[in-house]
């Protein structure tokens, strides 16, 4: 059933890559940021003049829409067909697919935390619809996703709903499934990240998605980009990301530093959750999606919780490095009121050149655009990344564990629609009683439409 559905869901992509080469070469046509109808408040739409003419990759990335968080276009116009864009409207159809592959080196106390084998898995496959209306000054995007689950062997909506354009309060409203807008990691779209998964304690304290309603903001003479949001699970109930009744979340970035050249982003994040049923549990993989939940509390009783991040994240030009750190309070008395802790460090370094760009309205970073693809006669982009993640569940009665993983990892960007990742990681897990050591060593495949 699994490999039937990566195969329905891959195949379109891999027939369009395929096709893509000739088209590539017969007219290498330069890079397009607005290919989907995407546009900044009070900013006329790009013609289809504009969008032909050689421009050099742009590093600032103003524009937001509908969808861009779940699975970003890509810049290249290399692929025609999947796309419709008129004088009223634009349509896209889009999709990714992640194989991954994953090994393991285990010391005796880790073998007997867990029992770890050599496996390759579909780690995604999604098929994503968007588009926006072209109204002059309140220009409406939407979209709509479905995700195979490997792990459930269930199709899933993923981040579907409109997003309205309102100047007047400087910036969009978006209604629907989507991202609840806290952590830049963990709002960006996975397939652009420089790791393979998120980091532990983000995937423990923050659900995927959630529904309801938000207000994204920005102020480009402050400098400031800021979201407010609500959420309650209504439509969602049953999803594996429901975890919470209703929750309440803010989050605001600076950017003292903010040019074509360099970036700095400094914001802070705050999150209020009623979980699910009176039941909190805080469970995480070890940024190996083959493996089990290295770090889990189980469920216990809570009334509520309250989730703190900060993050900082500075660019000069094909070097990045960042930050984040988050912290939860639990409001359950049964369990003396524990807190849990984490982080992550990044660095990352684009040895062929490119700029990594960042989106001025969303408050976070987008994918890479090879300069030269190999499809073009090129060496594509190639990312050397090393991250530093933690994570402690350990608090009180609740004993969900401590995680560290050290992972200097490459990824080469064969162009904007192929990608290549091969990862080393050192983790080190104390639960059960134990201080188990273990290495990883990954690869993944990954296409995107």
């Amino acid at each position: 059933m699994l490999k039937r559905a990566a195969v329905v869901v891959a195949m379109p992509v891999l027939v369009a890559l395929i096709a893509a080469p000739r088209a590539a070469m017969a007219q290498q046509p330069p890079a397009n940021t607005n290919q989907s109808g995407g546009s900044q408040p009070a900013a006329p739409p790009a013609t289809q003049t504009q969008t032909q003419t050689q421009t050099p990759p742009q590093t600032l990335d103003n524009e937001l829409q509908a969808g861009d968080e779940e699975l970003s276009t890509p810049k290249r116009n290399l692929i025609k067909w999947n796309h419709y864009d008129g004088d009223f409207f634009t349509i896209r159809a889009g999709g990714g697919f992640l194989e991954d592959f994953a090994a393991y080196s285990q010391d005796e106390a880790s073998k007997e935390q867990f029992q770890l084998f050599p496996e390759f898995r579909v780690r995604d496959a999604r098929v994503l619809f968007s588009g926006a209306f072209k109204f002059e000054r309140h220009p409406i995007s939407w979209s709509s996703g479905i995700m195979y689950d490997p792990p459930t062997e269930k199709f899933l909506v993923r981040q579907t709903g409109v997003m309205f354009t309102v100047p007047e309060i400087s910036g969009y409203i978006w209604v629907g499934r989507q991202k609840e807008g806290i952590s830049l990691n963990k709002i960006m779209a996975g397939y652009d990240g420089w790791t393979m998964e998120r980091t532990e304690i983000g995937d423990a304290t923050i659900p995927i998605l959630a529904d309801g309603i938000k207000w994204i903001g920005y102020s480009q003479e402050k400098h400031l980009v800021w979201n407010l949001a609500a959420f309650g699970d209504t439509f969602s109930e049953g999803q594996t990301f429901s975890t919470y009744s209703h929750q309440f979340v803010g989050r605001i970035a600076w950017l003292p530093i903010e040019n074509d050249e360099t970036v700095l982003h400094l914001g802070a994040a705050t999150r209020y959750g009623a979980p699910l049923d009176g039941m909190l549990q805080l469970r995480s993989r070890p940024e190996a999606f083959e493996a089990p939940y290295f770090i889990d509390t189980g469920k216990f009783p809570a009334k509520s919780t309250q989730t703190s991040q900060f993050e900082a994240y500075y660019r000069p030009r094909s070097f990045l490095i960042g930050t984040e750190y988050f912290v939860q309070s639990v409001d359950s008395r049964e369990t003396g009121n524990p807190f849990f802790q984490g982080g992550q460090v990044v660095m990352s370094w684009l040895a062929t050149g490119e700029i990594r760009p960042y989106n001025t309205i969303g408050g976070f970073f987008d994918g890479i655009s090879p300069a030269r693809p190999v499809f073009q006669g090129g060496p594509g982009a190639w990312e050397l990344v090393a991250n530093l993640s933690y994570a402690d569940l350990n608090s009180g009665p609740i004993q969900g564990g401590k995680f560290w993983r050290f992972t200097p990892m490459v990824n080469w960007h064969v162009s904007d629609n192929v990608r290549l990742e091969i990862a080393y990681g050192y983790g080190s897990l104390r639960r059960f009683g134990l201080v188990g050591t273990t290495q990883f060593f990954q690869s993944r495949l990954q296409l995107q439409l």
